[in-house]
């Protein structure tokens, strides 16, 4: 894991986690954007853009090192969630079969695998509509604290938790929960009708107010308009505190589900989020997530010069393809870009 000295600016919570940045005066740190302001951010022309990410990203994040995350699906398939992108839906034939809850040693053997590669942050994902009490809760909790002992950061994604888990969560060790917004409000009824926006936001707020940090952001690609896109940005910055990671993802479309047929976004639209969104939320982690492997190198340290501090790494996102690791390494090291340091102690 990161240490103080590691990675400037991050004071630590203790020895396995790390805190945002604090940015430098000068600096605005905002939670009152308007889509207006945004949209006109996001037209800027793209190198203007990427000039006004880079000098607000190398003044909060001084050190040129990005972060390793690896993700691995803990129970895959059979969600009755009908998210219009997602393979692992019930409601849609992907070739994707459902399958039971991993035992926790298999997780956590894959998580020690995943630090010694290097990853410092260990994400559990559960195709779940909701966490539901009981025995296999109870498996989550010790993997989660079976990853923090390992040294690493441990985040999971598991569907809407009522307030009573986010503490349970807390109490195990958890250091963030992804749940995405995936679009904005407005678009959101086109893509899933199985829960409405403010359940998401209820979720986040639940693992807020139990101090685990929140992982949230969403994915373009989905036939949502440039508006939608911005009003989903100032849904995240506009929150109490800006989510401490802000994963950026680029739809896959997978056979099977209604978003098949959707064109790809170009690699252009992927840097602009991720212009913006470091604009806005100048100390969160912006994660360049799924799509990733439809970009060139090139593309992607466009995305890492626009402020993205962090990728996924390893063969597989949940159930869709992901840049091999040895690839991952070797765009790094011609970039001369150092990965955060996995804490092994």
């Amino acid at each position: 894991m990161p240490t103080a000295a590691e990675f400037t600016g991050h004071a630590c919570h203790d020895e396995h986690t790390h805190s945002a940045p604090k940015p430098p005066a000068q600096v605005a740190v905002r939670h009152d954007w308007t889509a207006t302001e945004v949209r006109a951010l996001y037209d800027l022309p793209l190198l203007d853009l990427l000039y006004r990410a880079q000098t607000i990203h190398r003044s909060v994040f001084v050190e040129n090192k990005v972060q390793l995350c690896s993700l691995l699906s803990i129970k895959t398939g059979g969600c009755p969630e009908n998210c219009s992108y997602c393979p692992q839906s019930a409601h849609y034939d992907t070739g994707v079969k459902a399958e039971k809850l991993m035992p926790v040693a298999e997780v956590l053997d894959s998580a020690k695998q995943a630090r010694d590669a290097g990853a410092t942050r260990f994400c559990m994902g559960a195709a779940w509509r909701e966490v539901r009490d009981g025995a296999q809760f109870d498996s989550v909790l010790e993997m989660v604290k079976g990853v923090r002992a390992l040294g690493m950061e441990a985040c999971c994604t598991l569907g809407m938790l009522s307030e009573s888990q986010a503490k349970r969560l807390k109490d195990a060790g958890l250091t963030a929960y992804n749940h995405n917004l995936d679009t904005s409000p407005e678009h959101y009824g086109n893509i899933i009708s199985t829960r409405i926006y403010q359940d998401r936001l209820k979720t986040l707020a639940h693992v807020r107010d139990a101090g685990i940090s929140v992982c949230s952001g969403g994915i373009i690609g989905m036939g949502e308009s440039v508006d939608d896109r911005c009003k989903l940005l100032v849904q995240l910055a506009n929150q109490p505190e800006h989510p401490e990671s802000v994963p950026i993802n680029s739809l896959v479309a997978i056979e099977g589900t209604p978003l098949e047929k959707q064109a790809p976004v170009d690699f252009t639209e992927m840097v602009r989020m991720i212009a913006v969104a470091r604009i806005m939320m100048p100390s969160s982690m912006v994660r360049l997530s799924a799509g990733r492997k439809s970009l060139s190198a090139e593309a992607q340290l466009l995305c890492m010069a626009a402020g993205a501090n962090s990728i996924f790494f390893g063969d597989k996102l949940l159930t869709t393809g992901n840049p091999e690791y040895d690839q991952d390494m070797a765009l790094l090291k011609k970039a001369g870009i150092a990965p955060l340091e996995p804490n092994a102690s």
